[in-house]
């Protein structure tokens, strides 16, 4: 029997909630394409694009660092906010894979905004690729219990450092690198005469939020040295083997698809929505199957979900901040409209969240 229990926020103050200011991406500059990989694996023409749906994805250089990729994405975004940084209260780093086990990823993204003189906090959030929505759901929670004002969540990946190009060319072709960032800030009613934080145009409002995790699945994707499961100096073989990324592919879409419909009627029950309300749907830009099994099986027509996987690559935790960026230099979030972002992530967790324009 599977019980869901329904918790009612434990602060419902209308006048502290959150909204998005400010919103950035950084790509790569280094595109690899499908074609280029075919060659070098001195395979036939087509031959990944036809394994993984991917066509092209931006790739990290020598010279492109987790870091330097989330500062560019999060320097963008504090000037598209519009607000003074020295304003911020909290940091919080998203990220399947950070820079090193110890120290997190976010001091150092601190220090290299030039941010180092300031007090406010700054943290990792891992929930795998739903990392960048758990942390928006973070920032929201501090801004509603007024410990922050101005929350910046930043995400950034190197994905390609790990993929198993030589024992799973379907599951390495997927992936590609990049960052993105978001600023949050409260919608306190304050009097003219105060200033609001974020000055920027974006305005998407933060609704409610939905997590559910399956752990029965938690085998079935994992990249397992680099943390106390396999040790180096006891075992350097092992270590190595096991520092690719791996997934079961068939295990996640048969637990997906059997839990996605209910999920989703749940999430848009605490949105108070019906699938007709909502205008565009921003999911993890998992793989090409993905995306078209996640439409079929949501009730939702093609053209309002949002796709761009196969120009990309899978991002993991950037994967859904920078669609919901690209979705909106293409135009496609306009005012008064009602915005679903989804996803799944290892562990096997499934989450979403509603944003109105």
């Amino acid at each position: 029997m599977s019980l869901i229990r329904h918790i009612e926020p434990a602060i419902a103050n209308p006048i502290t909630t959150a909204r998005l200011s400010g919103l950035a991406h950084h790509l790569p500059e280094q595109i690899v394409e499908s074609a280029e990989l075919d060659a070098r694996y001195e395979k036939p023409a087509g031959w990944l694009e036809g394994l993984c749906g991917v066509a092209a994805r931006s790739v990290a250089s020598e010279t492109d660092t987790q870091e330097s990729m989330a500062v560019k994405a999060a320097s963008a975004a504090i000037e598209d906010a519009g607000i003074d940084p020295e304003t911020i209260d909290l940091l919080l780093f998203g990220a399947a894979v950070g820079r090193q086990p110890i120290p997190a990823t976010a001091p150092l993204i601190k220090r290299e905004l030039g941010l180092s003189h300031l007090a406010f906090p700054a943290y990792d959030v891992n929930a795998t690729c739903l990392s960048a929505l758990v942390a928006m759901d973070m920032a929201q929670m501090q801004i509603a219990l007024q410990r922050a004002r101005t929350v910046l969540v930043v995400t950034s990946e190197i994905a390609s450092r790990a993929l198993p190009w030589d024992t799973d060319p379907k599951t390495a072709g997927l992936f590609g690198d990049g960052a993105a960032a978001m600023v949050l800030t409260t919608t306190n009613a304050m009097p003219p005469s105060s200033p609001q934080p974020g000055s920027g145009g974006l305005g998407l409002r933060l609704r409610h939020f939905q997590m559910e995790t399956y752990a029965e699945a938690y085998d079935c994707c994992a990249l397992a040295s680099g943390g106390t499961r396999f040790d180096f100096h006891q075992d350097p073989g092992a270590f190595a083997d096991n520092a690719y990324f791996r997934m079961d592919g068939p295990e996640l879409f048969g637990l997906t698809a059997t839990k996605l419909p209910d999920f989703l009627d749940r999430l848009l029950d605490g949105l108070g929505w019906t699938r007709q309300d909502v205008d565009l749907i921003i999911p993890h830009q998992a793989s090409p199957l993905a995306l078209a099994h996640m439409a079929r099986r949501s009730g939702f027509a093609r053209d309002r979900v949002f796709n761009q996987v196969s120009r990309t690559g899978n991002l993991v935790a950037a994967s859904l901040p920078v669609a919901l960026s690209c979705a909106r230099m293409e135009g496609r979030i306009q005012p008064g409209m009602k915005i679903l972002m989804i996803g799944t992530s290892a562990g096997v967790s499934l989450a979403g969240a509603g944003l109105e324009s």
